[in-house]
């Protein structure tokens, strides 16, 4: 029989919901707040923390906080269950490492469905992870087609709206992602506080390396340039795998350093191209990375051209300008659609 840790102040809510748990064959201890919920945590090891955040003592971040750095609790499923629909405060306890969240008032079926497919989730993670089974799942996993399919298939999986925000600078680092769909730019402040794009990212790329260790914090932040999947790993599993095969570390490494070759590039292109060159580039690297034919649109902001050409958004406004008299780019809007592909490239 599962265990399931039931966190939440509200007396009522916290009864009916422990009622209806028990009823469906589940074994549930409660905790009236934070602090106590930690301490039942750490000695009963549940399989599943539903948990509200909005509490005395200690509220749910904290809780989730405090248990992601303990060993034996770091793995269980957390579920957040909370009256704030608010989406930044649902995203904040994702970002934390929250497996899901419910609103209040939720119905049966949905705190049901929650518990069952985290569960299930987990069993498998298990599999992947404990014993014989984790050998042979962890041996399995040769290659890098090999490693991505392990993401798809078993990792956390997170989406993000166009604009928003995927990891800040200075944040700690638990995850490792790969990119099921959409783009991603990684980016940082300047001590004029103006943001550099350093990289774009697409569907099938790996994001978010910093280093194998766990809580180290990230160099850069990240942001969905449009709507975006991603498959999230824990950095310690990852970590397995790879010290498992040392092929596959190779060929990990050499996607790394051809990641860090690309940004250098970028970089120097920022530092001495002329801005008609910046420019041109910058646009024929988005149609690239969106994956666009030539003749379809762009839809990119001029501020995030002008972050990754590394120029002002002035400047960039007049070579556009020039661009379109010259017959090379079309604009319509908001969006730009290349006319004369080869002339872009001839830019300099």
């Amino acid at each position: 029989m599962n265990t399931i840790l039931l966190i939440e102040d509200d007396a009522a809510l916290r009864e009916n919901t422990e009622e209806l748990l028990t009823l469906s064959d589940y074994r549930v201890i409660t905790a009236p707040n934070g602090k106590l919920g930690i301490e039942k945590a750490k000695t009963e090891i549940p399989n599943i923390i539903i948990c509200d955040i909005m509490m005395p003592e200690v509220d749910g971040y904290g809780v989730l906080n405090e248990l992601s750095l303990n060993d034996s609790t770091q793995h269980i499923p957390f579920i957040f269950l909370s009256a704030k629909t608010e989406h930044k405060e649902i995203r904040k306890g994702m970002d934390l490492g929250a497996d899901d969240y419910l609103t209040k008032p939720f119905d049966e079926d949905e705190l049901l469905s929650a518990v069952e497919s985290r569960l299930a989730k987990a069993r498998l993670m298990s599999g992947m992870f404990n014993g014989d089974t984790a050998t042979q799942e962890q041996d399995s996993v040769r290659n890098l087609n090999e490693l991505k399919n392990f993401f798809d298939d078993y990792g956390k999986e997170l989406t993000f709206e166009k604009g928003e925000t995927i990891y800040r600078e200075g944040q700690y680092a638990t995850m490792i992602y790969l990119i099921l769909e959409g783009v991603v730019k990684a980016h940082k402040m300047d001590e004029s506080g103006k943001e550099l794009i350093t990289n774009l990212y697409k569907a099938d790329d790996f994001l978010g390396f910093t280093s194998l260790m766990e809580r180290v914090p990230y160099t850069e932040s990240a942001t969905a340039v449009e709507n975006v999947t991603l498959a999230g790993v824990a950095i310690g599993d990852l970590k397995d795998i790879l010290g498992k095969n040392k092929n596959l570390s190779l060929e990990l490494m050499n996607v790394l350093t051809n990641t860090l070759s690309e940004v250098k590039e970028q970089l120097l292109q920022m530092a001495y191209s002329s801005v008609r060159r910046k420019t041109a580039q910058t646009i024929l690297q988005f149609a690239e990375i969106l994956n666009k034919n030539p003749e379809d649109n762009i839809k990119i902001s001029r501020y995030d051209l002008a972050s990754v050409a590394g120029i002002a958004t002035e400047s960039l406004i007049r070579t556009l300008s020039g661009f379109k008299k010259k017959g090379l780019i079309k604009i319509e809007g908001r969006n730009i659609r290349i006319t004369d592909l080869e002339g872009l490239k001839q830019i300099n």
